[in-house]
């Protein structure tokens, strides 16, 4: 008896295992992909994790359907990291397999339907769906569900195929379909008898009378004399001798031209690489020098370099020293607006050793980093991407860079698995014995911590880069603003100055806001109504340009009300502002700027990014509007100038963590100001100039935050003193979620020796027609984490073993952020 241990990408915690004859289980490693029945009908695309021969005895092992791979396509390092990812963050190894495998390798099982053969139909006795079922199928051999919705033009097919099964004309087949597809190029080349000298007179024979085709036949000789014998795509042919591909097509219909296809890589950097030698200044050499020392005796540096201080020359000066062993780079940032301009500067400096892995590729350019990575090629030494590149398939791993390692955004919030990038890439990092680089202007308090007790290595570098100075901050006070009259819709008569100052001298502003669409609120002056969201427990954001409300947390909209819903007055007023506001306030303060604008609503679509941070740099943009996605480690060398347009926004959080964010966004956005030789202005409107973190923030002294920040932290048992594991719980029934979140509440609270708060009702307490509760509990650092994890999944079971309460979903947050 032969049987293999699979993963199944299902949110299941444990695996299964499957019989195999003698043959498969030598043929079998670990890490390839198998396709397994699971349940009655269904097929799922399994991974092999363990070869074994030891029957399971609580059910009778099924036989694998089929083998998918040659060779494993997930390394064992991958699968020791997945589950630590597993019982770390308390999540299902089915969902960190799910989440960390580009989908197109998870095959699909699509239903077939096939005609049973050798059986007599009465065409008479079907309907009309039926017989346009039948029908088809007499044309081709087989259909899928999606091909009969189409045919009978309706949703509910299912009844009339299920008729069909009955009559005993069809059966159903299921098949698993490989969904990636290799790039095809389609390339042309002379036909073998024209390659003599005689062929080519005869060529020209032919030809004198055919002007079009004569051009591309010489066009062709150019190209390939050009070229240096390299393939020539009908494409580039097309392109350099200007005529239609239909000229091309009838050469090859005449056999003077052969076509062929090449397998092409998706993702292809093509570009000249920068020959000239990287210089460091005093402070990177320094800072290089001590961040090599640092490795020597940890695994870990944190760089806490100020914003423009040149964190990324050092990273560079560093992937050499590595690229140099043959090892492989990862390079983790928080957002997919930073990987553009960092793989430009990347690419520029290595060439195509840069691979790019993020949730704008599509599934089949996923597939082709994942491939590359896992051999090891060339393409693949420097992989750049978001928090999702931690899963790829290293072999060969020597270091792993994490910019704004401070970023909220490198933990996943939904859906499982939770992880937080940072803190995964340590464990990932010591599986291949690598290192760590973290960096920062702004670093989070607990790496800050780690630092500062030793347990990383600590590299802090002051001064700007070329000695630039730090911008010039100043506060305005908007009540003081609002109360003498001088303020022009949301700018203030300082801010409307610079700007003014800022686009007479060509020089371009940047302008932060952080909340999308126009504005937060649409309210009766009348009733005070204020229109809701039908499947959630939040006000509806009213975005001007498509003249809708919107709710930001599933989608919901409606048309702007022309009188209200609850008193039919017509006064209704917008309260608050987004970026969009700012926008159309700018349009009416500087008609002749070009206003441009960047958040979730502008950047949608593969390259929408990329299309508004290459305008903005090519100085198409005088002034750009935008959320927090403008706040992380662009560099734009020509802005002076950036306005915060309310400071107070951040600050009133119902969040721990309020304070440190507020400091970090404001620091982080004042830090895109004056990069190049001018010194840059910021200026923060806020109602609260005499605020701690504020005044710390214009004082540019992270040290007194983290100060203040740290004694809080530890009076009222927060991270790093604390570890935070949230649970969230969900229900459509208020009762009964009320019911259950308080008999969790009180279980847990017996059997653990930890503060336990809850249950509690969160800000915004029912999102998708589900209520929400939750339960924190803080976890000290003298108790050990992970008695206290087996505490709480003991206590999860008996829950879901409490029959009311089963239907209740329970969402595991650790680390909670």
């Amino acid at each position: 008896m032969y049987f293999v241990e699979v993963i199944l990408p299902l949110a299941l915690a444990k695996t299964f295992t499957y019989s195999v004859s003698e043959a498969e289980y030598h043929y079998i490693q670990k890490g390839m992909r198998l396709a397994v029945l699971f349940g009655k009908s269904k097929i799922y695309t399994a991974l092999a994790i363990d070869l074994h021969q030891n029957k399971p005895t609580l059910y009778e092992a099924k036989e694998i359907h089929q083998i998918l791979d040659e060779k494993p396509i997930v390394t064992e390092n991958q699968i020791k990291h997945w589950q630590w990812i597993a019982s770390y963050y308390m999540c299902a190894i089915g969902d960190v397999y799910r989440g960390a495998l580009p989908s197109a390798l998870l095959l699909e099982n699509e239903t077939l339907i096939t005609q049973k053969v050798d059986v007599f139909v009465d065409e008479s006795e079907l309907t009309d769906d039926e017989f346009l079922i039948y029908q088809a199928l007499q044309q081709q051999s087989s259909l899928k569900v999606q091909d009969i919705i189409k045919i009978l033009n309706k949703k509910s097919v299912f009844p009339v195929i299920q008729k069909l099964i009955d009559k005993n004309i069809l059966v159903l087949q299921e098949e698993m379909q490989e969904t990636y597809k290799p790039k095809l190029v389609r390339y042309i080349r002379l036909h073998s008898k024209y390659e003599s000298a005689e062929g080519l007179n005869e060529l020209l024979a032919i030809l004198k009378n055919a002007a079009k085709q004569k051009e591309i036949v010489l066009t062709y000789f150019q190209l390939s004399a050009s070229e240096k014998k390299k393939p020539i795509s009908v494409k580039k042919l097309v392109e350099v001798s200007n005529v239609t591909s239909a000229v091309v097509k009838t050469l090859v219909d005449k056999e003077i031209f052969e076509e062929y296809l090449l397998q092409e890589d998706r993702v292809n950097f093509s570009g000249e690489t920068n020959k000239h030698q990287l210089e460091l200044s005093e402070a990177q050499q320094k800072a290089f020098d001590e961040i090599q020392i640092s490795f020597q005796e940890k695994e870990v540096c944190l760089l806490h370099g100020v914003t423009s201080s040149g964190k990324t020359e050092i990273y560079i000066k560093l992937i050499e020293d590595y690229l140099k062993t043959g090892k492989q780079v990862l390079y983790l940032l928080p957002e997919i607006a930073l990987t553009t301009q960092l793989v430009t500067r990347l690419q520029a400096h290595f060439g195509n050793k840069v691979a790019v892995f993020h949730s704008k590729y599509n599934n089949n350019e996923r597939v082709e980093v994942w491939n590359q990575v896992l051999q090891n090629s060339e393409k693949a030494q420097i992989v750049i991407g978001a928090r999702s590149a931690l899963f790829l398939p290293f072999s060969n791993l020597g270091f792993i860079i994490v910019d704004e390692e401070h970023e909220q955004t490198f933990k996943q919030v939904d859906p499982a698995p939770r992880y937080h990038a940072r803190d995964a890439s340590i464990v990932l990092a010591s599986f291949f014995q690598a290192k760590v680089l973290l960096g920062s202007a702004t670093p989070s308090l607990e790496s800050y911590y780690n630092a500062t007790t030793a347990k990383y290595g600590l590299v802090e570098i002051k001064a700007r880069y070329g000695n630039v100075k730090m911008p010039e901050i100043v506060l305005v006070d908007l009540k003081d603003k609002y109360f003498r009259k001088r303020m022009t819709g949301h700018f203030s008569d300082v801010l409307v100055d610079e700007i003014t100052t800022a686009l007479s001298l060509g020089e371009q502003v940047i302008l932060f806001q952080n909340r999308r669409g126009y504005s937060p609120l649409l309210e009766c002056m009348t009733c005070g109504h204020v229109p809701q969201c039908q499947q959630c427990d939040v006000s509806l954001t009213y975005h001007k340009h498509k003249n809708q409300l919107r709710c930001h947390y599933c989608g919901y909209s409606i048309a702007k009300p022309t009188n209200c819903h609850s008193c039919s007055s017509i006064d209704l007023l917008t309260k608050g502002f987004g970026t969009e506001q700012i926008q159309q306030e700018l349009v009416q303060l500087f008609p002749e700027a070009k206003i441009g604008r960047m958040d979730q609503d502008t950047t949608r679509g593969k390259f929408g990014f990329e299309k508004i941070i290459d305008s903005f740099k090519n100085r198409e943009i005088d002034i750009m509007v935008g959320t927090q996605m403008l706040a992380k480690g662009l560099d734009f060398d020509n802005v002076s100038l950036v306005g915060i347009m309310n400071a107070d926004n951040m600050l009133y959080h119902p969040d721990f963590r309020a304070f440190e964010r507020s400091f970090q966004t404001m620091t982080q956005v004042a830090g895109r100001s004056g990069r190049s030789e001018k010194q840059g202005k910021v200026i923060i409107q806020t109602y609260n100039p005499d605020h701690n973190t504020i005044q710390q923030v214009t004082n540019n002294d992270y040290a007194g935050m983290y100060k203040e920040q740290l004694y809080d932290r530890q009076i009222y048992k927060y991270p790093p003193y604390f570890r935070i594991i949230k649970l969230t719980l969900k229900h459509r029934d208020f009762e009964k979620l009320k019911e259950g979140s308080l008999w969790l509440y009180q279980v847990l609270s017996q059997h653990l020796g930890v503060p336990v708060l809850g249950p509690e009702e969160p800000a915004i307490n029912r999102i998708r027609n589900e209520y929400i509760r939750t339960i924190m509990i803080k976890n000290p650092q003298n108790v050990s984490i992970m008695g206290t994890k087996k505490t709480i999944q003991k206590i999860l079971n008996s829950f879901d073993n409490v029959v009311q309460y089963r239907t209740i979903k329970v969402a595991l947050n650790v680390d909670f952020y």
